[in-house]
């Protein structure tokens, strides 16, 4: 696990997008995994001003989503599928043809688990695999107490998720389910990257990559991760030790 600390988020979301861009100079056809939320929008903001710039080519590489919640499809405000939407696919001048996301309304959600793992082992995994961190160690929709050897798999959602979801909606909406990649995903990725600011995530930062490894604290995993990559601004990193 390497850990790198920027001054400020905008400094963060820059490298972050770095990382991409060295990853589509050396496989223009990579396999990519972007999460929504607040943390990644300045990464999404660098990548979609260089595409537009010509600086990057997006044609080539293939977009796999994070997760999503149960129900909900590119035409909720909350959804993973319209942040995607509205930060990033939309705003690129060129549209993107590989693209695959979770179909959270489908009559069988294990069957659309099914779908991606195909896809993603079809492509010969992921290059790059970003996540944020929930305030209860999540990752993806990887709950607290999801084993670490799951690959796609539906959650029951973390009274922790459920709350602090609801910033993503204009008015408190039902969160029960989720379906997400899984941490299993994330150990054999080429790069797990992890991305995170601000100091209320500085304690489950700390916990997380110095405490115990345990399923409890889905985002320990990173510790036993030896292709994991993680990028702080120095809020998020505060809590640590020698960061």
């Amino acid at each position: 696990m390497k850990i790198s600390v920027y001054e400020t988020y905008d400094d963060m979301s820059r490298a972050a997008a770095e990382l991409v861009a060295q990853q589509l100079a050396e496989k223009p056809a990579s396999v990519l995994c972007f999460p929504s939320g607040d943390s990644p929008t300045g990464t999404l903001k660098y990548l979609v001003e260089w595409a537009n710039e010509g600086k990057i080519d997006l044609s080539q590489c293939f977009f796999i989503g994070l997760d999503e919640w149960v129900g909900m499809d590119e035409n909720d405000q909350g959804s993973c599928k319209y942040y995607l939407k509205t930060n990033f696919f939309d705003k690129l001048n060129t549209k993107l043809t590989n693209v695959t996301l979770f179909d959270a309304r489908a009559a069988d959600l294990d069957g659309e688990c099914e779908r991606i793992n195909n896809f993603i082992s079809n492509k010969g995994g992921l290059d790059i695999m970003m996540v944020g961190i929930g305030m209860n160690g999540h990752l993806g929709l990887n709950e607290p107490g999801t084993p670490f050897d799951l690959y796609a798999h539906r959650s029951v959602l973390d009274p922790v998720t459920v709350q602090v979801g609801q910033k993503y909606f204009d008015k408190e909406t039902v969160l029960t389910e989720g379906i997400t990649l899984g941490l299993k995903h994330l150990a054999e990725a080429g790069k797990a990257v992890l991305i995170a600011s601000g100091a209320k995530k500085a304690g489950i930062i700390a916990e997380s990559l110095q405490g115990t490894v345990s399923t409890e604290v889905p985002a320990s995993i990173l510790q036993k991760l030896p292709n994991a990559i993680v990028l702080l601004d120095k809020d998020a990193a505060s809590r640590l030790e020698h960061a």
